[in-house]
């Protein structure tokens, strides 16, 4: 379990999932993107979170385990969709991915 540090707040997420998180937040990040990033808490029987993903504000990955797992580039596709929309990005669960799509970073 890792988690994403941001805003003085620390947000559990699955390394897996945060891995294709990073990657999406990161590319935004990059081009000046400002957004917003929602989901449900894993670990909270109810609710959801919103934060605003700003380059304004430090951001921290930090990862459980050392290797970095495969790429699902659907999945990547999926979220970064998320990311134009007003409502911003959604966390939604990982989608089966094509064998030839998947690659490690």
């Amino acid at each position: 379990m890792g988690s994403l540090s941001y805003d003085g707040m620390e947000y559990p997420f699955e390394d897996r999932t945060l891995q294709h998180l990073q990657v999406v937040i990161t590319t935004k990040l990059r081009r000046r993107e400002s957004f917003a990033f929602s989901w449900v808490p894993a670990f909270e029987s109810a609710g959801r979170e919103t934060i605003w993903i700003d380059n304004g504000l430090p951001l921290r990955f930090r990862y459980d385990e050392p290797a970095v797992p495969a790429i699902n580039r659907d999945w990547l596709e999926v979220l970064m969709e998320g990311t134009h929309r007003p409502s911003g990005l959604t966390l939604l669960p990982e989608p089966p991915a094509k064998k030839a799509r998947q690659s490690s970073l």
